[in-house]
């Protein structure tokens, strides 16, 4: 394992996260993330009190620098969903080092077929780049019962992956990176 990204801000602020060796994950850059929260405290669709109640889906969790960052700054359960083994290895050893182990659960699955699950309202998606998997994992996750009605989705995607054609709220670009963040209908 290598030195990945590090939390920004709240009571883990400057933790450094573990990440697997290698290209094998792609952790958000800290700007990036920084400007997801900052959407996220301030647009009048969401707000300090909407992170607050959040009950928190990291999906293609990696690190879990997005379901950490939000523990972080105040959400009180974070549920992260993984498939690679090393990217397990080190989300567990991240959520280990926050000491947030009564406060998260790690699914070790496949977003694209996920087992049944219960309803969150804050949705990270940040699958690979490229393989259109935004509005595949998202489809699978809203059948199985992962994703509450009205729940609000962040979601990374690549230069070349399609955009949803849901209502965007917000999008911001950031390097390589496009942010977008719609509401599923109520």
């Amino acid at each position: 394992m290598t030195d990945g990204p590090r939390i920004i801000a709240g009571l883990w602020k400057g933790r450094k996260l573990a990440a697997p060796a290698g290209l094998l994950t792609r952790p958000t850059n800290a700007r990036a993330r920084q400007a997801v929260f900052d959407i996220l405290l301030h647009a009048p669709w969401a707000g300090q009190d909407f992170m607050r109640a959040a009950r928190v889906l990291d999906v293609f969790a990696g690190t879990g620098a997005y379901g950490l960052e939000a523990l972080s700054r105040g959400s009180a359960h974070a549920t992260f969903i993984e498939h690679n083994r090393d990217a397990l290895v080190a989300l567990r050893a991240n959520i280990a080092a926050c000491k947030a182990g009564e406060t998260t659960l790690v699914i070790a699955g496949d977003a694209l077929r996920p087992r049944p699950g219960h309803p969150h309202d804050l949705i990270f998606l940040d699958p690979p780049y490229g393989q259109n998997a935004v509005q595949t994992s998202l489809a699978a996750l809203l059948a199985a019962g992962w994703i509450a009605p009205g729940a609000l989705i962040v979601a990374e995607l690549g230069p070349d992956d399609p955009v949803p054609t849901a209502a965007i709220l917000a999008e911001r670009s950031h390097g390589k990176a496009i942010l977008l963040f719609w509401k599923t209908p109520s």
